[in-house]
Parts: structure tokens; sequence; C-alpha cells
């Protein structure tokens, strides 16, 4: 039976549909009789133009969440926010569109609909001419463009007649619609005027009068030692008691004072107190200090001298951080001369005002230092952009080269990925609106001759500065149990606080990250409540390619019952053969409700321990272990062991309170120096990912005079369990240093095919045997996306000695693990891309290098850190903590760590060359593979090969309906099949081709023609049915005439297992394609296998044949023996046509003959 939680996510879902449903509702006018809702649009006309909308707008990608049956189509805006994700559709849609599959509008199939921008598009069987029913449609929306501010205007007087006060300032959004800008209108300052008199004894006190008051937390808790006193006088008047109360008399009734309280480890409060009669009440509620953090850093900019540019900093935390200070290459920039807040205004820019910016924001509770932005300052005349591609390298097919002379590469060059400056520079405005790139200006054709053909081939001959493609960081990918595999169902997804959405049926998600953030920190709740909260820090790539990340969620320990009146004690940590690291020690009387009141029942307990003894429990570890220093910086730390406590009544979901809590540690399990008098205990603020902390240690001294030998010694911490209930035992690390990571595509490690959007994860090892240091299989682990320049990842290193620190690294893609570079019989330089003698220092070795049976998924590394004046270890792969700059713009040519792609045996040509890890590099053209920049839908078909060995297939893609590509080549794509390890005898191919589809104008749909061919002695035996007849009712028949190959005009409909083909839409083309293959391997339209399933979900099946050992070639034959040659062609061939007639023969019964 299904679990509640999950019940009443499907009924969330399903009342989305019901609610499309409900077409009786006239609050909001609706549309009917064609698909299309906005100005000046006729009913048999295509959508208009971005040009031809006075309001600035766009339109969205195409969303379709239902398939026509029962009552018809229904497309609810609820239900498309539900599934894609509530950022994917603005708030207030300007206008919709529908089409059918097929690309038709509905009063071209004559089909009556209705269409209502706020709530969506619905079809009704029931509305129909007879005998008809609803086609299946796909919707668009049409969004506003985010419309910037007006200037602010003048400050206005300071309120009030003496003392402190404040004053405003406006500021206008030029939009119609009151809220299209996001933001504040008003904008307030702190201001002062002349003192104010003093208030003298006699006429401040009420001598008949009481102040009684309580300090309490949000949660209702109560706070002794609280120290009060009134706003508009200096001194303590009083302190809160153990139950939080207060007492003060002389306080005047009429004065409605204002009391503050103020609390170590809280933010200062303040309330009015109420008065009545004799006596005033107030309640002051304080909360929690929260060390600041960022929200929103500054960004790049590019201008002309004596343009303007802003650049913008937001920090949360509590209390809010008010106070900036802003910094132009490290230097701090006045204040008063630069009138700066949250936001730096630099008007009449000048060639020297070029740099780095960054910002610090303050706090009671501390400071936080916010990235750099480089600021490029271009001087008159100077060009933003070169128009002068640069080089850019790709393989040309194996045929179009010199025979025995290798891969030959062609240069299609590449437009630079560089920001231009605005046409007339920028605003007091954060968003940089209207903003331009380097990218593509002109195309230029050529062709290249290969054997039997001439491929046609688009180069760049011009760049240009342009409007730039908007970039989303997307972050795809899955939650499921780390014990067990099985998927996290519609849990629940926080961003920060926010709730965003939840995850699927087989726990995938998609999110897309805000703009200007540089950690993305989400949250994963389970509805059951048998696993702890997933809080995670997901590296993305800013620059638009969507990273994949498996989400493994720790399951809770089984509960134990505790008696509250008596003291209680739980082990942290049960690692089997070892003792437990350290207990938890509950005292009797320490649980409270969330109220505040004691409570003294049964208490169900649930400490689940993150061991890092453990290795395998790294995946499942919370955040990426950082927390903010003194200095505001981010800052690592070294774990030894994480808990969470769950604490409540039984069979109740309210959870219970307690402390303090004592936590020992036991002094023998923390072993390396210094670290027993660094330790500290930290929680996570799930907010911000970070860790803050709670208390530190002292050791316990002995219980007696003597103390057994035997007998442990603890270090003993507090804290107490409140809102936070996820803890950790951890030590700031001062050694640190940045590791180089590259991934490739294949182990050629061409430097001009470097693979963008690899998770590229390190993990701190235990110290190498014999070293006296922690008993830890892990300390910490950092992941990081790789760029065009690779990755740098955080990692501990040591001068000294070389093993005092391990670490083992990973890399994956989209699910697929990557393979770094060999170590057996002995790690070469050329290869592992490290020069020596650093390289036998680093003492690299592959997972495989011990046992050839492992799995070749990583390698491990000694982290040596670099010795200063050293040359051989100056150049990477191991960059001092300081020098993270220099890692990052490191050259291909310096050393570094290499991954590459375990599938090689596949190949892609795209006649407009485009790199999928770069969306900005797309091109608006007719010819380009993917015509919509913002989606990109994969299609993939499986062909199945009988024959004893694995072949090469090639799928060649061209125009097919549409007047102006007809004939043309998109692309050629060739992938090695894969043998099945259950059918002997048997492999398949998923071969990739271009989706049929509207083309990047959005005016006319072009069925790509597509032609799969073996590269062997192959002929087709058979092809699926359900594909067959589905080819059969969407006119018209590709000829059928070529036994060795099968071609078609490809399907507008996303097709599904049951026809052979894969389709996948996603944001990002590189997860896209992956997710496509991995249900193409598994033949199913929801699952994922990287084991090749030949028989199951297939398209077409070839027939593949060897030649016989030692036979002579066909042409040697037909110059020998022509007559016996030829003979043998009819032979061979008749036994091909008597095997396709067996494989097609129960179709033949059914349906008739059927052209092969």
């Amino acid at each position: 039976m299904a679990s509640l939680p999950s019940l009443l996510c499907l009924c969330v879902a399903a009342a989305h549909l019901v609610g499309a449903r409900d077409t009786t509702s006239t609050e909001e006018p609706t549309g009917t009789a064609w698909g299309l809702e906005g100005p000046s649009v006729q009913p048999d006309q295509p959508s208009l133009a971005l040009e031809d909308w006075e309001e600035p707008s766009e339109w969205t990608s195409w969303f379709n969440v239902d398939h026509p049956g029962g009552d018809g189509d229904f497309e609810s805006l609820a239900a498309i926010r539900f599934y894609y994700g509530p950022a994917r559709v603005c708030p207030r849609p300007l206008a919709l569109e529908a089409r059918t599959t097929d690309w038709a509008l509905p009063s071209a199939v004559g089909e009556r609909v209705h269409v209502n921008p706020a709530r969506g598009f619905w079809c009704l069987n029931r509305e129909q001419p007879r005998g008809r029913r609803c086609s299946n449609y796909h919707v668009r929306f049409r969004c506003p463009l985010e419309t910037a501010w007006g200037a602010w205007g003048p400050w206005g007087p300071c309120s009030g007649s003496c003392g402190p006060g404040r004053r405003l300032r406006r500021r206008r959004c030029p939009s119609p619609v009151g809220d299209a800008c996001p933001g504040r209108t008003l904008e307030a300052q702190k201001c002062v005027r002349a003192r104010c008199p003093e208030c003298s004894p006699d006429s401040c006190e009420c001598p008949g009068h009481t102040l009684l008051g309580s300090v309490v937390t949000r949660s209702g808790q109560p706070l002794p030692g609280a120290r009060v006193s009134l706003r508009d006088q200096p001194g303590t008047i009083a302190t809160s008691d153990a139950h939080g109360t207060f007492w003060v008399p002389g306080v005047c009734a009429d004065s409605q004072a204002s009391v503050r309280a103020h609390v170590d480890g809280f933010s200062a409060g303040m309330a009015p107190a109420r008065a009545n009669g004799s006596v005033s009440m107030v309640t002051i509620v304080l909360d929690k200090l929260q060390k600041p953090y960022l929200v929103k850093h500054p960004e790049p900019r590019v201008r002309e001298a004596g343009q303007n540019v802003t650049f913008c900093c937001k920090a949360s935390g509590t209390p809010v951080p008010k106070k900036y200070s802003w910094f132009h290459n490290g230097t701090l920039l006045d204040r008063r001369a630069h009138r700066y807040g949250a936001h730096l205004e630099l008007w009449g820019l000048r060639p020297d005002q070029a740099g780095t910016y960054h910002c610090k924001a303050w706090s009671e509770a501390g400071a936080v230092r916010s990235g750099t932005a480089r600021l490029t300052v271009l001087a008159p005349g100077q060009a933003a952009c070169d128009p002068q591609p640069r080089e850019h390298l790709i393989k040309l097919p194996d045929d179009c080269g010199q025979p025995g002379s290798g891969p030959t590469y062609l240069d299609v060059g590449l437009c630079p990925d560089t920001r231009c400056p605005s046409p007339a520079g920028s605003g007091p405005r954060c968003g940089d609106e209207g903003s331009r790139c380097c990218s593509v200006r002109r195309l230029q054709s050529r062709e290249i001759p290969c054997s039997g053909y001439v491929l046609p081939v688009k180069v760049v001959a011009e760049c240009g500065c342009q409007k730039c493609v908007p970039l989303r960081g997307l972050v795809r990918g899955r939650v499921v149990a780390a014990d067990s595999g099985e998927p996290l169902r519609f849990a629940r997804i926080l961003l920060g606080r926010e709730p965003i959405g939840f995850t699927a049926y087989q726990g995938d998600f998609t999110i897309e990250a805000p703009p200007s953030t540089e950690r993305l920190v989400v949250t994963f709740v389970d509805p059951s409540g048998e696993f702890m909260d997933a809080v995670r820090v997901l590296p993305f790539d800013p620059r638009g390619a969507a990273v994949y990340h498996e989400v493994k969620a720790m399951r809770k320990k089984a509960p134990i019952v505790l008696d509250a009146s008596q003291s209680n004690t739980i082990p942290l940590g049960e690692q089997h053969g070892e003792a437990p690291l350290g207990e938890l020690v509950l005292p009797p009387g320490a649980f409270r409700t969330a109220d505040g009141r004691r409570y003294a029942g049964p208490v169900e307990a649930r400490v689940t321990f993150v061991d890092p003894r453990d290795l395998a429990s790294a995946t499942a570890a919370p955040t990426d272990l950082r927390f903010v220093d003194g200095d505001g910086e981010l800052a690592p730390l070294r774990t030894y062991g994480m808990f969470s406590v769950d604490l409540r009544a039984p069979g109740s979901a309210e959870q219970l309170q307690a402390g303090p809590v004592a936590v020992r540690v036991a002094s023998d399990q923390i072993r390396m120096a210094g670290h027993r008098e660094a330790l500290k205990l930290w929680s996570l603020n799930p907010e911000s990912g970070l860790w803050e902390q709670e208390s530190g240690f002292r050791q316990e001294g002995p219980s007696g005079a003597r103390v057994r030998r035997e007998e442990r010694v603890f270090l003993v911490g507090n804290v107490e369990i409140r809102e936070r209930r996820l803890f950790n035992l951890d030590v700031p690390e001062r050694r640190r240093c940045f590791v180089k990571v590259r991934a490739y595509v294949n182990d050629k490690f061409s430097p001009s095919e470097q693979v963008e959007g690899v998770v590229v994860t390190l993990v701190n090892l235990e110290p190498a045997p014999g070293f006296s240091a922690n008993p830890r299989a892990w300390g910490r682990f950092d992941s990081a996306v790789t760029g065009p320049n690779g990755a740098c990842l955080p990692a501990f290193c040591d001068a000294d000695r070389p093993d005092a620190y391990t670490a083992l690294i990973t890399a994956t893609l989209g699910g697929e693990e990557l393979e770094p570079a060999p170590s057996l019989p002995r790690p070469f330089p050329a290869t592992v891309g490290v020069t020596q003698p650093y390289l036998d220092r680093l003492g690299y070795r592959r997972t495989d290098h011990d046992d050839p049976a492992f799995k070749r998924n990583g390698f491990r590394i000694n982290l040596a850190k670099p010795r200063p004046g050293n040359a051989a270890e100056a150049n990477g792969p191991v960059y001092p903590w300081r020098s993270l700059r220099e890692c990052q713009e490191a050259p291909v040519s310096a050393s570094h760590f290499r991954f590459s792609r375990v599938e090689a045996d596949k190949y892609e040509y795209n006649v407009v060359p485009f790199r999928e890890g770069a969306p900005a590099s797309w091109t608006a053209d007719l010819l380009a593979w993917w015509p919509n920049p913002q989606e990109f839908r994969a299609c993939f078909l499986k062909v199945k090969i009988q024959g004893p060995q694995e072949y090469m297939v090639r799928a060649h893609n061209a125009g097919g309906s549409h007047p102006r590509t007809r004939g043309q080549l998109y692309g050629l794509r060739d992938a090695r099949s894969v043998r099945d390890p259950q059918r002997p005898g048997a492999s398949a191919a998923c071969v990739e081709f271009k989706c049929s589809g509207m083309l990047f104008d959005q005016r006319q749909v072009d069925r790509t023609l597509v032609t799969i061919l073996p590269q062997g002695s192959c002929r087709r035996v058979a092809v699926n049915g359900l594909l067959r007849d589905y080819l059969a009712r969407h006119p018209p028949p590709v000829p059928a005439d070529d036994p060795a190959a099968f071609a078609m005009l490809a399907p507008l409909d996303p097709l599904g297992h049951n026809y052979g083909v894969y389709t996948v839409t996603d944001q990002s083309p590189r997860l896209a394609k992956e997710i496509a293959i991995g249900r193409c391997f598994d033949g199913s339209s929801d699952g994922f296998s990287r084991e090749m399933k030949a028989d199951a979900g297939t398209a077409v099946t070839f027939q593949c044949r060897e030649p016989v050992a030692g036979r002579p070639s066909l042409f040697q034959r037909l110059l020998e023996s022509p007559a016996t040659a030829l003979g043998d062609i009819r032979r061979e061939m008749g036994e091909v046509g008597r095997a396709q007639a067996r494989a097609s023969g129960p179709l033949r019964a059914r349906r008739g003959p059927v052209p092969q």
C-alpha cells in the first residue's frame, strides 16, 4: 500500500490536471476555435515573430504533459509548472500558442479548442465534429522580458524633528504592468537630525507602573539570561530569569516604550510595550545568530570608456547584513566618495578603473566576502570582439582523409566566449539587459572531397557582437537511497528555504540556478520521513551547459525509545569491528516541546551517524564541508563524523527539542597533532549550506584518583537541539591546495577535444599505512564541473610528507563514468599529463593498478604540496591555495590529470559546427542540428545486428520535407554496436538521428530524411511493425529498395520504445542524449542501463556476415572468375531473402505482404 505522503503528492498532480478540465469557470477570458491568444493573430496564421510584438517578450519552449485520451487533451499551466518546474513559465504569460505534434494549427485540422494564458489549453472530445477526437497538442507561452528600473530619484528629507530617523528615495518602472520590475520602488536610508533633549528621571519614571515581559526564540523557547534595556536609555534594566521572564518597576505606561533584549548567540530584538492599567506587557522574540552568506555576487562587465556600470551584491543571514564594503583590485574603496551600499555605481568609466571588484557584507554575526567580478574598460575605438575567428578543429569522417594517414581535422573556427559592451552602457540596475556577446556573424560554405561523395561544411568566416544567447545554469539528476538505490519519489525540493517542486516518480529532478548564484544549495525532503534530509551544494556550469548529479540519501537509523526522566546515552558510529567514535548523552528532563514546555513521556530517537571510517558514506554526506572564517572567506573543514537527530513523541509528527545535550568524542580516535585542540562542534545551516560553530570541546577529567588503563578518555562539547538537526565534528584545516583535472573525448587527449560539464569529485582519503595520523577512510570531499579549461578541485595537502594526505578522484558525465589514464606497467608522463619527477612524488595509481579486475573509474594520488623554488613542481597539477587563479588559467600544456570518455567508438559530424558544452556557440542556421538553443530534443534509433562481431552503424541525416533544406545534409552519426551479454551473436547500436520538427525560424517543420547504414556486409531482415505502420500512416513513404539500408522520414511525434525510437527533451543537449542512450540500452521509455539488451525495443534488424578467412575480396574474384563471383552473390542474396521471409512471416499472416 502506498504511503499517505506519496498518495497526497499524486493527488496534487491529479488536481492540477483536473483543474485544467474544469471548463465551467468564467472568471477569466478564454480563447476558442484556434490555438493562439494574443494581439492581432488570425486563426490560420503562424505565431508572431519576436519583432512583431509591441511589448518586449519572448516565447518559451514547447510543453506536452498530456496525451489525448478519455475526455480529450489537456495542457494545464499548473501541470506544466508541476512537471517542468515553476521557473519554466513566467508568472503572467501574455499569450499561448498550441499546435498538434504534427505542427498544425487547430483550425487547420478543424478542431475546437480552448486557450487561456493564465490556465492553459484544453480540447474536449465531445465538442469535436462527429467522428473526430482531439489531436495530441503541445503548447508554448509568450512571456514578457524583464523590465529594467529607471534611475533612483533624489533622497527625501530626514524623518522626525530630532535624533535618528530615515529618508526615502524612489524609482520608477517604465512598464505599464505594476510589478513587471523585480525589486522595491522605495529605498530607505538611516539619517540623523540634531540631538534630542535629554530625558530627566523626573519626567521618564512612573513609580506606580510595572513592565512585565518575556524573551523567547522564534519557536517559543524561553531564553534565560537575556539583557533587557529601553531603546532610548543606556544600560541594562533587567535580566530574564530561568523561564525567560523579567519584571521592571517604574516604566511609564503611556510611553509605549520600545524594549530591547540581547542574548549571546542571538540577534538583538526589540518590541513595543503595551499598557494595560498599571502594567505594561511585552514579548521579545530573538532569532539565533546566523553567519551572513551571499545570495547575489557581482558579475563581470564589459564597458567602453565613459560609460557607466553597476555592480550588485546581496547578503542574507540573521540579522540581515546592512553594511557593505567594496574593493577594487583588493583595495577598499572610499564609502563617502562612491556613496555605495549593496550596489556600487561607477559613472564615466576610466581605463584605470578596470580590474577586479568584490564586496564584503557585515553583521553582528560576522562578515562574508563575495566572489570577484572583472570589469573590462575598452579604450575608444578598441574592438571588443576580434572579427577573425580562433582555431577550432573538428574531426572529419575516416573516409575523408588520406588512407593510412590517421584522422583528418578541419579548422571550422570559433568566436571567443567574451562579452561586448551594450550600446548605451548601463544605468543604475543590477541586470545587464540587452547584453551582447562575441558570436558568429557570418558562416561560409565549403565542400570536402571524401571517398565517393562530397561532404558539405559551414565554417566561421567572421565574428561580431550579437545579442547573447540566454544562458541557464541547469542541474539535472536523480535522488536515490544510498543503501538500496531505490528512487526517492515525490521528495520535496527546497532552494534555500523556498519550495520549488518535487522529484518525479523515478526520483528525477531539474533545477535552474538563479542568476549570479555561485553556490546552489538544494534540500531534498523525503515525504515518508525514512531518510535524512539530503542537503547538497550542487556544482553547476554558469555558462549554460547542464550538469547531471546523482544524489544519495541516507536512511535514518531505526528508532529507539528513551525515557525522558532518565539519562540516555546513544553511541555515535557503530562501524563493524570498530569502537564507537563517541556518544550523545541526554540528561534527565532534557526534552521540550516546540513551544518550550517540558516533555516527560517516552521519546522515539533516531540518531543517524555518517561515519567517515566507511568510504561508501562519503557519497551520502551533506553539503561541501565549508564554513565562513573570520576574514569572511569560505574555508574547508575536515570531518570526524556527522550525525542527525530526530526526536519525536511516539505516533507524533512534531519534533521535540532537547538541551543541553553532551557530545562526547573518544580522544583516541583523533591522532593528528593539534586536532584534539582544534576540534569543534558545528551545525548545518540548510539555507546557506554552510556549517556554523556551536561549541568547542574540553577534555573530560578522570572520574577518580586512579584511571584504568583501558578506560577511554573523552572530549566533551554541548549543544542545544532546536531547529537545526544536523551536526558535525570537524577541524578547520590550513594545509590546502588545488588539483587540476581535465576531461577529453577519447584517450588520445587532444587539446581541441576537451569535454565540458563533467562532474569531477575528489575525496580526501586516510593517510598511507604507517603514517601516524587520523584513522579515517575519508576526511572531506569536493566536486567541480569542467569548463573550457578543465576544473580545479580543493584538497588538503602537505609539503613535508607527500603521503600525509591522499585522494581518490573520479569523474562522471550524465551517469557515465569516465576513465583516467592508465598506470600499468608504470605511469607514463605523456599519458598521465604530469611531468617527472613530480609524477613519482604524487604516486599516481589508477584503481585497477593492483587488481586488473577492478573498475577503471578513478585514480589515487599523494597530495604532495609543490615545494617553493622547485621548478619541476611549479607548473601543476597541484597548486598552492592562494594560486587558484593560476590553476584556473593554466594552459593545456601545463601538468594536469586526465579523464577520457569510454564510449570512443562513435562519431558525430554537424554541417553547422556547435559545441554542446557551450550553448553560446549556437548559430542560427537552417542546417543547424539543434534548431532551438533554449531546448534540445535528442532522438535515437535502436538497431539490432545479428552477426559474429560488433559493427559500426551510420545515420545519414538530410532535409526531407522543408523546401529550403530538402536533400541538404544536417550531419552524420556513427555508433558501434554493443554486444548483448545474454545473447551470443547479437549486438545493438543506439544511433542518434536529427529529430523532425520546426527549424530555427519556427516557420515550418522539416521531417528529416534518415538513412541507417551498417558498415559491413549486412542486409536488412526486419523492421519494427509499429514503426512501419506509423510511417505508412504518415506519408510520404521513403523507397525501401536498398536491402543494405533502412530509410525513413523521421516521425514528428515523440515515439517510445515500442517503436524502437527514444526521444528526450532537455535544456542541455548532452544530458538529453545521455538519458536517451540509457533508455535505448535498456529498451524502455523510463529505465536506464549501461548493459545492452539487444532484443528489447529495437526498430530495425540487420544480419551481417564476415568474409570467409582467406577468401579473396569481391573485386579480386570478379577479375579472376566473373561467372563464379556473380553466382556466389545470387546465392547469398537468396539466403538473405529467405531469412527476411522467416522474420516477417507472422506479420504477413496478420497484415498481408509488407515491402522490404
